[in-house]
């Protein structure tokens, strides 16, 4: 899949999409951007633009093809744009938006590492005003190869299809002794757990020995956690690390738990 994480030092001329969010405070990613934003930056809100929060597939569902094509040419995207995406740095924002764009086969797609700050100290210019960019039209060749659906992962567990469940969760979550947020505790029968904070490091995500020895590049991975966000940036460290046979499953436990058994404890 190529280089995913790129340092803000590296950063070439392209299209900025700012993907700051919280996810208890829904308003403050569109604050912030308000108040300043990388110049040229257009952005994108995590629950209104990269979620269909009307269908009933988890917290935080899959847009449509329809409505993710939309958001692109009404961001005026082209497919050969060089697009870096930014969110408060260390957190699974800008890998949600990246994720989206692979899954319409943009090729020239990265995340930031370190987020706004970073690319304020690299020198880059501030501005509260909004660009407005011409609409475009797309012909999209989606990859429905990165993307698992609740029967999908069903497939898994059942052991029809062989690959590895990987819970990007906290452990306690995992293992059901703590749910904050959903109606179910516990995790997807035959997954494995990866905390995916563990990739922090400051405001910048990395890799550690730990990951790459949880899973093989030679195994087929999906990746889910409460509702595909914290997901995306354990997806994305995957696919930075050269893994290519990964799939997210965008609904994940707050999907699967609205048809499916659970189970509770483990430490994998």
């Amino acid at each position: 899949m190529g280089k995913v994480f790129i340092e803000a030092t590296e950063v070439k001329e392209g299209r900025f999409i700012d993907a700051r969010f919280h996810l208890q405070e829904k308003e403050w990613g569109k604050s912030e951007f308000s108040k300043e934003h990388i110049e040229g930056a257009i952005y994108w809100d995590m629950e209104q633009d990269l979620s269909d929060l009307a269908k009933p597939d988890g917290r935080h569902p899959m847009p449509s093809k329809e409505q993710l094509q939309q958001l692109f040419e009404q961001s005026g995207l082209t497919q050969e744009d060089h697009i870096y995406i930014y969110d408060q740095g260390g957190a699974p924002f800008a890998a949600r938006a990246w994720w989206m764009l692979q899954f319409a086969n943009f090729s020239n797609v990265f995340i930031v590492n370190g987020g706004f700050e970073a690319l304020t100290q690299a020198g880059f210019n501030r501005t509260n005003e909004v660009t407005n960019y011409p609409t475009t039209s797309l012909t999209i060749d989606w990859r429905d190869d990165i993307y698992a659906n609740r029967e999908d992962v069903k497939q898994i567990v059942d052991g029809i299809e062989k690959a590895v469940l990987l819970d990007a969760r906290s452990a306690v979550r995992y293992r059901g002794e703590q749910e904050p947020i959903d109606k179910v505790a516990g995790h997807i029968p035959t997954a494995i757990n990866f905390d995916w904070e563990q990739l922090k490091e400051g405001n910048t995500l990395r890799a550690n020995a730990e990951l790459l020895q949880k899973v093989q590049k030679n195994e087929n991975v999906v990746v889910y956690c409460g509702s595909g966000v914290t997901a995306s940036p354990l997806y994305a460290i995957l696919a930075d690390a050269n893994y290519e046979n990964l799939r997210l499953y965008v609904g994940s436990f707050s999907d699967w738990i609205t048809q499916y058994d659970v189970e509770v404890g483990g430490n994998k």
